[in-house]
């Protein structure tokens, strides 16, 4: 069963923007109003790690003072934001989801963080994560799962399950997450929410613990694609020449091809239900087919390097402490240690052919559409599930249709598109860097009721 919608769902930024401005709230009521549902959902599903009421309440003053003051920040000035446990903010704990980091308290703000807070947004706590990121389910944590809002029974998805948590709950307008194969995109799919992956390297990830550091992307969360937006000009900009307003004017082309449908099956066979809903948002858009064996090259070569790099990262931590980790992170970290590094420089070389073969498929397309994952949200510690009579694995199948984009660092957002069983499912939209408005305008047009 759903929990109780929070004080922000429904909400959105421009409206809460406009409201701060207007004198009908303030940066200290709404801090007021994030902190109480923390305190109330966030325990509900494990949402937070850390609750900072003091620092909160700080930032929403001096937001206050500003605005009184005339300096206005932007859209994010005085609004209650939630960051991953992952990225750090100077002076709140970082355990990474981890016993390793059980005590670790960074004292400087991650790239990302220093610019939310020059935007002036006020941030309420830090979420949880999957051990280290390691994971898309979301349910591997020193501090215990995530869970999803629309039924608590189920896993949030991760690795940024708390932020999504924590966004669809209503507890905040907005968070933000980590993406190395998924990990904002999959768990907003399942918490019926949207999330944007922009293309690699926008978001600066100093200051962001590693997973894979070829493909990992600070990404954002929130309600629907307009606020993905806005957030995303606040902490990245939008390197195209086009960007401004109307963006979001559903009237709008997509651009100056056409819409591509990706058939989900040329990398996963999913759940055929997921596949119709989100073809049926999709409406329109012709056929966009991958060549033969690029789901099993792209698989392999993401695999490889992610084992090879995640292995380099916690290598002293797996020889000095490894009864520190949660037992199937430790089993996945042993695994990828035996991935040998011939492998990791094919796949390197491997990834040049793969984006010309995407490459292909944008000549044709400017946008492509899929389902963002080709299942709903599984149970908090399931880890197969029934698909027409076959068994499949959750893990693989939660990665299948978000991974790919990572190897080739393709700017990637996902919006609601209806439900399955009453379970969210999304739609994926992608493109190549630089048409990032494309994706948003595309979204306007296709899932209108997603926007907020």
């Amino acid at each position: 069963m759903a929990i109780s919608p929070g004080p922000f769902s429904g909400r959105t930024i421009t409206e809460l923007a406009r409201d701060l401005r207007a004198g009908h709230v303030t940066a200290t009521g709404l801090a007021e109003q994030a902190l109480a549902a923390a305190g109330s959902l966030g325990p509900e599903l494990n949402a937070f790690v850390t609750v900072d009421a003091a620092g909160a309440m700080l930032a929403a003053r001096r937001a206050d003072e500003e605005l009184a003051a005339g300096t206005d920040r932007g859209p994010l000035h005085g609004l209650p934001v939630a960051v991953k446990d992952l990225i750090a903010v100077a002076g709140l704990p970082a355990t990474m989801g981890s016993r390793h980091f059980a005590r670790y308290v960074p004292d400087t703000d991650a790239g990302c963080v220093t610019r939310l807070r020059r935007a002036g947004a006020v941030i309420v706590g830090k979420t949880t994560t999957h051990e280290f990121a390691y994971g898309p389910t979301g349910d591997r944590s020193a501090n215990g799962p995530s869970r999803n809002p629309r039924d608590p029974a189920r896993m949030s998805g991760g690795s940024s399950g708390g932020s999504a948590a924590a966004v669809a709950a209503g507890i905040v307008p907005l968070a933000i997450g980590t993406d190395t194969g998924g990990s904002v995109r999959i768990p907003a799919a399942l918490c019926g929410i949207a999330g944007f992956k922009p293309a690699y390297g926008v978001i600066p990830a100093d200051g962001v613990f590693p997973l894979s550091r070829s493909y990992d992307h600070v990404g954002v969360l929130a309600g629907g694609a307009e606020d993905c937006l806005i957030a995303y000009r606040c902490l990245g900009g939008d390197p195209s020449e086009e960007a401004g307003g109307g963006w979001l004017d559903p009237s709008e082309e997509a651009g100056g091809g056409d819409l591509g449908w990706l058939d989900p099956a040329g990398l996963f066979d999913g759940d055929p239900r997921v596949t119709r809903a989100v073809r049926a948002a999709v409406a329109a858009g012709g056929e966009a087919r991958l060549p033969e064996g690029f789901a099993e090259e792209v698989r392999e070569t993401y695999v490889a390097v992610q084992s090879c790099e995640t292995a380099a990262v916690h290598a002293e931590r797996l020889e000095r402490a490894p009864e520190l980790f949660e037992p199937e992170v430790l089993e996945r970290l042993r695994a990828a240690a035996q991935v040998p590094g011939w492998r990791y420089v094919r796949a390197l070389e491997a990834r040049q052919r793969l984006a010309e073969a995407v490459e292909v498929l944008f000549g044709r397309h400017d946008v492509l559409a899929m389902p963002t994952v080709p299942i709903v949200a599984p149970l908090v510690d399931q880890r197969e599930l029934m698909l027409d009579g076959r068994t499949v694995a959750v893990r693989p199948a939660l990665l299948a249709l978000t991974s790919p984009w990572n190897v080739l660092g393709l700017p990637a957002l996902t919006v609601p598109a209806g439900t399955v069983d009453g379970l969210p499912v999304g739609l994926q939209l992608l493109c190549r860097p630089g048409g990032e408005h494309r994706l948003f305008t595309t979204a306007a047009r296709l899932a209108p009721a997603a926007l907020r």
